[in-house]
């Protein structure tokens, strides 16, 4: 619940200062380069390196990584028909693709399933959604950012990114179960805990409420996929298709039901991805997705 209560409360803040005459109008943009440079490379080199790689990954494994690769079908499909912007479609891709399945995810899975379940919601979140916004993320970011980027641009953007820097030393690690000193990882873990409130700050700062606004038919769509259809998908494949049972199977369709990533929603405004609709991903995304985690679990409770 302290966990929920802090999500509003620096949203709620960010809100707030915009109001502030003498805070800076940009201040945004430092902390989306804080949270990219500093908070999530420290926890890349917090919780990657205790993974243990095993075939209990593949389930919720594939939240992260199928989930963004329908994310991308839909919204590239959708946007090549319809004529959308490079901007919007990347916009719309990385914030209906990314869940937010430690922030948001962890308190509900815990209160919902215990600690068995946040085990399950922990090998979703690290290898999964994290990995895949320091891959796919920065690729899709880049690729429909400005102009049209070569092949070798886009891979020096990737290997220049800093969580993606932290998630191959961490994943060296891994690999040699090599681990860093304790001292260093309370340090990383401190430093890494600032991601969420910093980050909800940043988007509180630029969210803007316009009634008026052409983006609410996108920002309908966005969340109409990400919170109904994306969940649907992984019931009919996990449950129907593939017979899944068990407490593995319901957190991790649990967690692919969570709101948009805060993290995708700073890396888009970071790259100029539509970042006002990236903002109301967040800002209405995070309070609707309460409603629709509690659908999807009545859902899996019959």
């Amino acid at each position: 619940m302290e966990n929920i209560i802090l999500l509003f409360l620096c949203l709620i803040l960010g809100v707030a200062l915009q109001k502030v005459p003498q805070f800076p109008k940009n201040a945004y943009q430092s902390l989306n380069q804080y949270v990219i440079y500093v908070s999530l490379p420290a926890l890349a080199l917090y919780y990657i390196p205790k993974i243990t790689i095993s075939l209990a990954l593949l389930y919720p494994l594939g939240i992260a990584w199928l989930g963004f690769g329908l994310s991308f079908v839909f919204f590239y499909a959708l946007g090549t028909y319809f004529k959308w912007s490079k901007k919007l479609i990347g916009c719309l891709i990385l914030t209906g693709g990314l869940s937010n399945t430690s922030f948001v995810g962890f308190p509900i899975i815990e209160a919902l399933y215990g600690a068995d379940g946040l085990k399950t919601a922990i090998i979703v979140d690290q290898p999964g959604s994290f990995v895949v916004v320091t891959t796919l993320g920065i690729l899709v970011a880049a690729s429909f950012s400005r102009g049209n980027l070569s092949t070798s641009e886009i891979v020096l953007k990737i290997v220049k990114f800093p969580p993606f820097i932290a998630f191959t030393i961490a994943l060296f690690c891994t690999i040699f179960t090599l681990e860093f000193p304790e001292a260093l990882q309370n340090s990383f873990l401190r430093i890494g805990n600032t991601v969420t409130p910093v980050a909800l700050v940043a988007v509180g700062l630029q969210l803007k409420i316009d009634t008026r606004s052409k983006h609410w038919s996108f920002l309908t769509l966005g969340l109409f996929f990400k919170l109904i259809l994306m969940p649907a998908f992984f019931f009919l494949l996990y449950k129907i298709i593939l017979g899944g049972k068990g407490l593995e199977i319901d957190v991790s369709i649990m967690e692919s039901a969570m709101a948009p990533m805060i993290t995708g929603a700073i890396l888009a405004s970071n790259y100029g991805l539509k970042p006002k609709l990236s903002s109301m991903m967040i800002g209405i995304g995070i309070p609707l997705s309460l409603l629709t985690v509690a659908f999807w679990y009545w859902v899996l409770s019959l």
